[in-house]
């Protein structure tokens, strides 16, 4: 009905027929079809016909007069919206657990604002679990398993978790897992139980840990002071083992690993610019060493 009411009204302001097809791209035969639809709809008729042209009836003039401005404002709003959804000018809003926000995805950044220089990041880091519908986010990178329903969510992969340990650790290293136990332990909040793999094999870590930190780069500077052992993703500890500032413990050990994936509310459309973040992110993180986009 809201289709025909648009023709309705384009015909009221062109005053015939022909001109309102012409204006709105359509045949005649088609505009007086769903002229008379809408006109069957409603119950009354919109026009005087005559061969002067058209005119509105009493109901039609009613009609129109309640409608036009909705109408209009309707298609302006949507013509906006079109345009800020096929836009790679303006803001794009995106939500990422700090831990990987903030560190790993540094070049990320520095890359996706150099390539998009029109596009405004709005970054919000923080808790992964918060709300991405009621932040009215774009699109959010997300880690672990997502049960809302209300979200759209795209797996990219995983990250993996490694006992690591500095170099200035004043201890023997341990040379089998089960003597993990008797060395001092620091953990992230998120890290905090140790299930450990080594292919089919698994070992629970039950201990109470020296430092606790709900921020992994705390967890880290602790690592690097010497303080004990680890369990962190490779995201954050790849470059420090690479440089020879830390040393990985136990391999080929390994914590379970954390999924990563975008999330973006179902009921809303991705905009151009979501799209090329969505883009961009996935081919810079096939080039990390440190982040595994196998099945």
């Amino acid at each position: 009905m809201l289709d025909n009411l648009k023709i309705f009204i384009a015909v009221a302001e062109q005053h015939s027929l022909t001109s309102g097809a012409e204006y709105l791209g359509m045949t005649i035969a088609t505009v007086s079809r769903r002229i008379n639809e809408l006109e069957v709809k409603l119950g009354c008729e919109l026009f005087h016909r005559s061969n002067k042209g058209l005119s509105l009836t009493q109901a039609g003039q009613a009609y129109y007069d309640e409608t036009a401005d909705f109408v209009h404002e309707l298609n302006s709003r949507l013509s906006n919206l079109e345009n800020t959804l096929n836009s790679l000018e303006g803001e794009l809003k995106i939500m990422a657990p700090t831990n990987i926000g903030s560190g790993p995805l540094n070049k990320f950044w520095r890359s996706f604002a150099l390539n998009n220089p029109h596009i405004s990041l709005n970054i919000c880091l923080g808790d992964p679990d918060k709300d991405v519908i009621a932040n009215q986010v774009d699109i959010a990178i997300r880690s672990g398993p997502q049960q809302n329903s209300s979200l759209i969510q795209k797996k990219l992969g995983k990250i993996h978790s490694v006992l690591v340990v500095s170099p200035n650790y004043q201890n023997f290293l341990p040379e089998t897992i089960n003597q993990l136990d008797s060395h001092p332990s620091i953990a992230a909040q998120l890290f905090k139980n140790w299930e450990l793999e080594k292919g089919p094999e698994k070992f629970v870590l039950s201990k109470e840990h020296e430092h606790i930190s709900n921020d992994m780069n705390v967890t880290l500077n602790l690592v690097k002071a010497g303080a004990g052992i680890a369990l962190l993703p490779m995201s954050i500890v790849h470059e420090d083992i690479k440089k020879g500032e830390l040393i990985q413990v136990l391999p080929p050990w390994e914590g379970t690993q954390r999924e990563i994936s975008l999330l973006w509310p179902q009921k809303r459309t991705l905009s151009k610019r979501a799209l090329k973040f969505k883009e961009e992110l996935i081919a810079f993180l096939a080039e990390q060493p440190w982040f595994d986009m196998t099945p």
